[in-house]
């Protein structure tokens, strides 16, 4: 969410005395210079001079947001609007903080209603449009984009928020154009350019090639942009059949990330070590079998197919395609928190009752996905991890394992900058342990719950599409439906980005880049072969 900017009072101080006023205008500049403890002090002073002063309590809720306590900032705003009533700018503030409390629907309703009473706010307008986006209504979601647009032409998060929105709608052509657009008014935009990278389909010209290299190589690049930018010109250069300098630039960027973030493979390892101990006795009789059975994991890493493999399910009539849900890490955390230890240490004191009573939490909190249809995926990226936890609170859902070739599963993550997690992808040795850690676990879940997890290979899928569609049915229990085979023409919302315009296309048989990077990727193809992936 954003304000744009904090509020100036300068005009809403009406029948506030000098000294009031002084303290008003006080609050507001240090507000405006992200102050908010200099502004507190002075809104103390001002409250205790005027109680009644709508404005004061406005900006005491934006001081209060500024710290990150939503409660606070909308007790104040209430208290605003209850002297103020229908006030556009306090009802955006408003719904700022719901939204970050998690009220998105209510959130939605202040934003709306700012709307109305201020057509010509763009950032209640921008706001509305991302709260809609969050809340999966992503045509409402353009169209506020749109108005935001018109009010301000150069408000480019907005038009690449549009783009964003635009892509997980499937209009790819007119995504390109607004990535396009941003660029022509700021050509320096890293986040339009690895946009229009992540799209994989879009092909780089020689001046977007030499634009990137320009960009890449400018001394007063922040770092986020240097790899973003980094990203997009491994792909320009690939698209020109430079492979070695691709992967240099690739190299240099993934380095960049990695120095930004916190991985231990080693800690991993043990972890997997840790969840396979908790899984190994036999799990006791469950208090209904059933519980579930409208649920279809998928499990998978990155860039291994799950999208397309939800897309082929989310074709049938039948079912509805959740994508990366985080309902079940959330309710694994929150167990974990209540009994005081971490996952998976209290899986073996876990009883039928307390797995029953997480797979009714869990049914609870997805029932939006059976609203128009009766069974839903959930394909989130740590469900290799839960997958125990997940068929004992649930014993009646079914698993998709899906996978992909270990060097091209790495290969394509290292290429892949992620908006968030992902950690062990910036660098392949450890990309190369974390994939053996997932073959282990998974191998493990297969022996620990046969007939409930079908090994789904993305190979085999692209060599004969329809008999392993077929496959993939009948073990969900799911009679063929022709709209599965021509997956890429089904309608629906995509949340990933980085596969959303790739699912919209027919499979494609030769998609490996392994042949042009041989050398580069050899001290990865050993690694895996010694831990006997290949």
């Amino acid at each position: 969410m954003t304000a744009n900017q904090a509020p100036t009072p300068v005009d809403r101080a009406a029948g506030l005395s000098p000294a009031a006023r002084g303290f008003l205008l006080d609050a507001g500049s240090a507000l405006a210079r992200g102050q908010h403890e200099l502004a507190e002090r002075a809104l103390a002073s001002l409250l205790a001079m005027a109680p009644a002063s709508a404005e004061a309590h406005m900006l005491q809720g934006v001081a209060s947001q500024m710290r990150g306590n939503h409660a606070a900032a909308i007790r104040s705003f209430d208290e605003s609007l209850r002297l103020r009533p229908d006030d556009a700018p306090t009802l955006m503030y408003l719904g700022i903080s719901q939204f970050e409390r998690g009220d998105v629907t209510t959130a939605m309703a202040s934003f709306h209603r700012a709307c109305e009473r201020a057509p010509g706010m763009t950032p209640a307008w921008f706001n509305l449009g991302k709260a809609l986006k969050v809340n999966m209504r992503r045509e409402d979601a353009c169209r506020a984009f749109e108005q935001v647009l018109k009010l301000d032409p150069r408000h480019v998060t907005a038009r690449n928020s549009l783009a964003d929105t635009q892509v997980s709608l499937g209009n790819i052509s007119a995504a390109v154009a607004s990535y396009r657009e941003v660029l022509r008014q700021q050509p320096a935009n890293h986040v339009a350019w690895h946009a229009l990278a992540n799209l994989k389909t879009e092909s780089f010209g020689d001046a977007d090639r030499a634009q990137l290299q320009q960009l890449f190589r400018q001394p007063d690049l922040a770092a986020d942009a240097r790899i973003a930018i980094g990203f997009a010109l491994a792909k320009a250069l690939e698209d020109h059949a430079a492979y070695a300098q691709s992967f240099e630039v690739l190299r240099e960027a993934n380095a960049l990330k990695r120095r930004q973030l916190h991985w231990d493979a080693a800690a991993e390892s043990r972890q997997v070590d840790a969840i396979m101990a908790a899984f190994a006795q036999p799990a006791t009789e469950p208090v209904d079998a059933t519980l579930g059975q409208e649920v279809i994991f998928i499990v998978s890493l990155p860039r291994s197919g799950s999208t397309l493999t939800e897309q082929i399910l989310a074709s049938h009539p039948l079912v509805e395609g959740a994508d990366e849900i985080t309902d079940l890490p959330q309710l694994i955390e929150e167990e974990s928190s209540r009994r005081g230890m971490a996952f998976p240490q209290w899986v073996p004191s876990a009883t039928a009752d307390d797995w029953a009573r997480l797979g009714r939490e869990y049914l609870a909190r997805t029932a939006r996905w059976r609203q128009q249809r009766p069974r839903f995926t959930d394909k989130n990226m740590l469900n290799w991890q839960y997958l125990g936890a997940a068929l004992a609170m649930l014993p009646g859902a079914r698993v998709v394992n899906g996978h992909r070739d270990a060097v091209e599963t790495c290969f394509a993550c290292y290429r892949q900058l992620f908006s968030v997690g992902s950690h062990f992808s910036y660098d392949l040795e450890e990309m190369a342990s974390h994939y053996a850690d997932y073959a282990r676990l998974c191998r493990f879940w297969q022996q620990r719950f046969p007939g409930q997890v079908l090994d789904h290979s993305y190979e085999a899928l692209v060599a004969e599409p329809e008999a392993r569609i077929r496959r993939l049915l009948d073990f969900c229990g799911l009679a063929f439906d022709p709209a599965c085979l021509d997956f890429h023409a089904t309608s629906r919302t995509v949340l990933s980005t980085a596969s959303a315009a790739q699912v919209r296309q027919p499979l494609q048989k030769n998609t490996s880049r392994l042949a042009n990077y041989e050398a580069q990727l050899s001290p990865l193809r050993e690694r895996l072969g010694s831990a006997g992936l290949l």
